[in-house]
């Protein structure tokens, strides 16, 4: 049976606005359960640096009834920190079996990639 592992996912909570009138945040950590993580494939790797101008080493499958916004965000897993790139790619849910139906890229936020 596929099982994934569990990662953070990093929210940014706006907690105020400074002296000059700009936003504070501060980062929110959740776990989320059983997230299949592969590394990303070459065409993946080479549309994302087409497209967004980013490297994607992994990608992350997501569980189904996840509601999460992921665009934009930061996930840690493998001991390391992940910036999101670009938005989710979703399948129909009743069309596809096991536990998952929607994908994101990650990148690495330091260069040991």
């Amino acid at each position: 049976m596929i099982k994934g592992i569990t990662i953070t996912y990093i929210d940014k909570i706006q907690t105020g606005i400074d002296e000059l009138n700009r936003p504070v945040y501060e980062d929110a950590a959740e776990e989320i359960k059983n997230v299949l993580v592969s590394p990303a494939s070459e065409t993946e790797i080479t549309d994302t640096l087409n497209l967004y101008g980013r490297k994607a080493i992994y990608t992350l499958a997501l569980p189904k009834g996840d509601t999460h916004i992921w665009a934009g965000r930061q996930v840690e897993f493998f001991g390391r920190r992940w910036n999101v790139i670009g938005d989710v790619i979703q399948g129909i849910e009743a069309l596809i079996p096991l536990d998952w139906n929607r994908k994101v890229r990650v990148e690495a936020i330091d260069e040991q990639s």
